[in-house]
């Protein structure tokens, strides 16, 4: 599980995943994937600043201005070309932090929520940025 910080509030905005040059998109979600019984998969406030990740990032996480209930919406997802030229923050991490496998934890929200408030995330998960 992945737990983040980011430069200005990207909760609502659709991750894609660049290339370690930033120069291209690699990964990036089907409309079809933000489209859950529970609601689009977005991240879990944990408080401080922190979000649990929901979606799949990663350290060349890039956000698109478009949002998950619009992106959802979609019939097919953009070209990557399309996708390239939606994204409003290349480099939006301030910190990223790998906090093991959802298995360890019995309530993980609960969980990463005490380790946050206790200002232990440095030394109860690895920090990835």
């Amino acid at each position: 599980m992945l737990v983040y910080s980011t430069t200005t509030d990207h909760d609502d905005h659709v991750p894609v995943m660049l290339s370690e040059d930033g120069k291209t998109i690699i990964s990036y979600p089907d409309p079809a994937d933000l489209r859950t019984s529970n609601g689009p998969p977005k991240p879990t406030d944990l408080g401080n600043g922190y979000r649990l990740d929901n979606r799949g990032i990663g350290p060349n996480v890039a956000f698109l201005s478009m949002g998950y209930a619009e992106y959802a919406a979609l019939e097919k997802a953009p070209s990557t070309a399309e996708l390239m030229s939606m994204i409003m923050d290349r480099d939006p991490l301030k910190e990223l932090y790998h906090c093991g496998p959802r298995t360890k934890y019995t309530d993980a929200t609960s969980e990463l929520k005490k380790i946050v408030e206790a200002g232990e995330l440095g030394s109860r998960c690895k920090k990835l940025k």
